[in-house]
């Protein structure tokens, strides 16, 4: 009995120390894999970032070839600003107008119309490239298919952003007043806007494949955006109605936030909902057009 016992004792012991054994060795194998995938992760990240940047540099090569195409950008929302604008002044006392000088108001709306307009017409571009075959040939490489979408829309944010800063110095120019704070809250606003639409834009496009299909389906969309954003004049002047179905655009809240922050009023609700609207639409539509292109590419 007692050998049995003891037997049993060390059989007991063998087998904890076992179970201890392939415990810790099961610890140690979640821990290296861990480490592993932390590096992995980190190379995949900086893979994609190489890969923007090349990418980019490529499509900012092709856009500063066609200097006409960034200058011309910028007239639509600048005859808007020389032609437009001075009718507004006698409107400031018109009751619902809004507070502030007209400047105050309407240069920030035409900062939220350059982005749906200038950031909308991007997939054009796309179209002509797989058109002759720049995007076939990308295809065959290694270059990370993310990458493809945001080297794209990050060029299209720059020029959207460079427009952005002439139409705020020729609006200064013509009597605008704003606080520093206040026009970089704006221009925030308009490339957060910028990248939402552009990758929006792509999406279409490699949808339709043609600029017939395109074109109708970007004037339809962008044009009741811009009228119910308020982008031209408060949406404090429209009637009951036509207010609570802007209120439905996402776009008019960019539009309220930039006009507060133009009169720098930052901590005000229009802003915070502003921002929040814009890194949501940002998020959903860079995820959107990331799983096109890779959905695309496959």
């Amino acid at each position: 009995m007692p050998y049995e016992e003891s037997a049993s004792c060390e059989e007991s012991a063998s087998c904890e120390e076992s179970a201890s054994c392939e415990e810790s060795a099961s610890c140690e194998e979640s821990a290296s894999l861990g480490r592993a995938a932390a590096p992995g992760r980190v190379a995949a990240l900086g893979r994609v970032a190489s890969d923007t940047r090349l990418i980019f540099l490529r499509s900012m090569r092709q856009t500063l070839r066609s200097k006409v195409a960034v200058v011309f950008g910028a007239v639509q929302p600048l005859l808007y600003l020389v032609l437009f604008g001075p009718l507004l002044s006698d409107l400031v006392d018109v009751r619902g107008f809004g507070a502030g000088s007209a400047w105050q108001v309407f240069v920030p709306g035409v900062l939220i119309q350059l982005a749906l307009f200038g950031a909308g017409f991007a997939g054009f571009g796309l179209i002509a490239d797989l058109r002759s075959g720049v995007v076939e040939r990308l295809r065959v490489t290694p270059a990370s298919r993310t990458a493809l979408l945001l080297g794209r829309v990050l060029r299209d944010t720059v020029v959207v952003a460079f427009q952005g800063a002439v139409v705020v110095a020729v609006g200064l120019a013509l009597g605008l007043r704003a606080p520093v704070g206040g026009i970089a809250v704006g221009l925030a606003l308009v490339v957060a806007l910028a990248v939402s639409v552009a990758s929006l834009s792509y999406v279409v496009a490699l949808r339709t494949r043609s600029e017939d299909a395109f074109a109708p389906i970007l004037s339809s969309v962008t044009l009741p955006l811009m009228l119910l954003s308020g982008i031209l004049l408060p949406m404090s002047l429209a009637p009951g109605w036509l207010d609570v179905v802007s209120r439905f655009t996402p776009f008019r809240y960019l539009v309220d936030a930039a006009r507060a922050a133009f009169l720098g009023d930052y901590a005000t609700a229009a802003v915070a909902e502003g921002a929040l609207v814009a890194v949501a639409l940002l998020v959903a539509s860079v995820a959107l057009g990331a799983r096109r292109f890779r959905r695309e590419n496959a």
